[in-house]
């Protein structure tokens, strides 16, 4: 077996994988004419500048300047080289590279650890399930589940466990396996004393829930007593491959789910998110005992826009519901929020109420962003107070002056002026005047994320004539092998101005010396330099013209050529005023002279 791929193999890769396939994987893509457009997954926006072209088989974003071909997006995205890369994709479109994996991945300490730590949750995964579902030490926590509403369809499906009742059953049974107990120590499975140095189980005659990473794999635990011992949910510690700022619980499941109903459900927790999944909410993911993050909002933003939050209905949860829908808010997400009453949970509600109240009368009947702030503003104010009825009423316009569409601001403020018989056209002007106020604070500062999705034009600084027409030179090059050699003939012997581009360039001439036909993806693959490759791809994504004519060339090359120039001409004229400052009347009529040569030249 070989150690490198060969280059038929790229190729092969190349030409049978499809670039807006692999990245709708991790980005929600939108058709718009020829292209397709979503959210970068490189850098936090709210409108959709990250561009994906099928013809050309490149990616690129008009924000933050991402940019290449399926390649570099996995590399960039994951961190990964160009070999395993290749190896992802190649698994994606069965092509066998023929080559020796282990010399690709190499063999260093921190790789087997981490994978020794896979392999552990994945085994004990296995082995917590079996205990609950075939076993007699198993039995009254399955008993005990089945009673509290679980299925065992539920139970398979999230492949819930046992742990049993023993202090180093565990730590045995992975010694056994020969697993490290430094290693199994780090992942959080077993504990080490501090008295002697032995090893202790940290899960014991609990219910076991894994969790899950994105792609899967078993990366922590949640245990839940059977009785009352503290605490009630004992948790993996954050480890090398667990990181609850990262994970939503389910995400791996409810994918499919998601992308086919273009919508999320958000839970608190995940014995909730397992609860609504046993009554037919498929698309719930859930938070691990932390708030949403930054992190959880880009993992949320490549497969959805538009999500459902469903926390516990008393005052936390509320309150974290109101956080959640901010952070969701504010990164261009459509909110809607599901509302219980009586102070429950989502599994408490399901328990008293049924799986189809659940689904219509609180997922079904979810209150938008708006009228949950409503709601949400008026807790612990008396609106017969007349002061509290103003504060409340201020602040309810403050939040509908940020709506952008008119016709939900005006839906809004007849709703206000309907429930305390108000003049709507008071409120409209109040709401006009919260509004141009607070624009005018604003102005100069970030403006809030919460605009509609609209294709972002990314807005530069006017170009040089000399750098734009290098830009739309190197672009008909990319297009046309033959353009690409007349250009080098009309540069005779010149370089570009832009050290970047003429690099571009002497790796395009070198590409074309290899491949008869243009190919944008092959070349991005070709380039080394991933600042480069951003280029290229940016320079791909201009809008010219199919045919380029002898006079648009020449006139391009005299802008390249004409800079130099101008360059002196500025020199000369700092030369020139120096002279006459110095009274050298011989030295300034040369160097006027010189000047006027090269204006004639250009």
């Amino acid at each position: 077996m070989a150690d490198r791929i060969a280059e038929e193999k790229i190729d092969r890769i190349r030409q049978n994988v499809d670039i807006v396939e692999i990245i709708s994987d991790y980005v929600q893509l939108k058709k718009q004419g020829r292209n397709y457009f979503g959210l970068c997954p490189f850098h936090g926006e709210s409108t959709p500048s990250f561009s994906v072209s099928p013809d050309k088989q490149i990616f690129h974003c008009f924000g933050c300047g991402a940019g290449g071909n399926v390649f570099s997006f996995l590399m960039e995205l994951e961190g990964i080289s160009f070999q395993e890369a290749a190896i992802k994709l190649a698994a994606k479109v069965n092509i066998d590279l023929e080559i020796n994996l282990s010399s690709v991945h190499g063999e260093k300490k921190v790789s087997e650890e981490f994978q020794a730590m896979l392999d552990a949750h994945e085994l004990l995964q296995k082995f917590y399930h079996h205990l609950l579902v075939n076993t007699k030490e198993g039995q009254h926590a399955l008993e005990y589940l089945l009673e509290r509403g679980f299925t065992r369809e539920s139970i398979d499906k999230f492949q819930i466990g046992y742990s049993l009742n023993s202090w180093d059953f565990v730590y045995k049974f992975l010694s056994k396996r020969d697993f490290s107990s430094e290693w199994m120590e780090k992942a959080g499975l077993i504990i080490r004393r501090e008295r002697d140095g032995t090893y202790f189980d940290r899960f014991r005659d609990r219910i076991m829930f894994p969790i899950h990473d994105r792609n899967g794999k078993t990366i922590a635990f949640s245990g839940r007593t059977l009785g009352h011992d503290e605490p009630k949910y004992l948790n993996s510690p954050e480890t090398a491959i667990f990181n609850k700022s990262k994970i939503l619980y389910n995400y791996h499941l409810a994918k499919p789910s998601i992308k086919k109903l273009q919508h999320a459900v958000l839970f608190e927790g995940f014995a909730d998110c397992i609860a609504a999944d046993r009554s037919g909410v498929e698309n719930g993911i859930a938070t691990m005992g932390t708030s949403l993050t930054d992190e959880h909002i880009t993992l949320l933003r490549q497969s959805v826009q538009s999500v459902t939050i469903c926390y516990d209905s008393d005052k936390a949860g509320i309150e974290a519901a109101f956080r959640a829908g901010n952070h969701l808010n504010n990164a261009g997400f459509q909110i809607k929020v599901a509302m219980m009453a009586d102070g429950l949970d989502p599994d408490d509600y399901i328990k008293k109420n049924g799986p189809e109240k659940f689904r219509n009368e609180v997922i079904g009947a979810s209150l938008t962003w708006m009228a949950f702030k409503f709601l949400y503003f008026r807790r612990g104010k008396n609106l017969q107070i007349e002061g509290d009825r103003l504060a409340y009423i201020e602040v309810i316009i403050k939040e509908i002056s940020k709506l952008d569409k008119a016709v939900e601001r005006d839906h809004y403020l007849r709703q206000l002026a309907a429930e305390f018989s108000l003049s709507l056209d008071a409120l409209k002007q109040q709401q006009k005047q919260i509004f141009f106020a607070e624009k005018r604070r604003t102005t100069g500062k970030n403006e809030p994320l919460h605009k509609p999705l609209v294709i972002a034009k990314q807005v530069k600084a006017l170009k040089p004539k000399h750098y734009t027409a290098e830009r739309r030179l190197i672009a008909h090059m990319l297009k046309n092998r033959d353009v690409a050699y007349k250009v080098q003939d009309l540069l005779a012997g010149q370089t570009f101005n832009i050290d970047e581009h003429q690099a571009i360039i002497t790796y395009l001439l070198g590409f074309y010396e290899e491949h008869q036909e243009p190919d944008s993806s092959a070349f991005l693959t070709y380039i080394e330099d991933g600042n480069l490759r951003r280029m290229v791809a940016d320079i791909e994504m201009m809008s010219i013209n199919d045919e380029v004519s002898d006079q648009e060339l020449t006139d391009y090359i005299k802008q390249v050529l004409n800079y130099p120039k101008l360059l002196k001409i500025k020199e000369k004229e700092v030369e020139l005023k120096e002279a006459e400052r110095q009274g050298e009347i011989t030295r300034a009529a040369k160097i006027g002279n010189e000047i006027n040569q090269l204006r004639k030249s250009l």
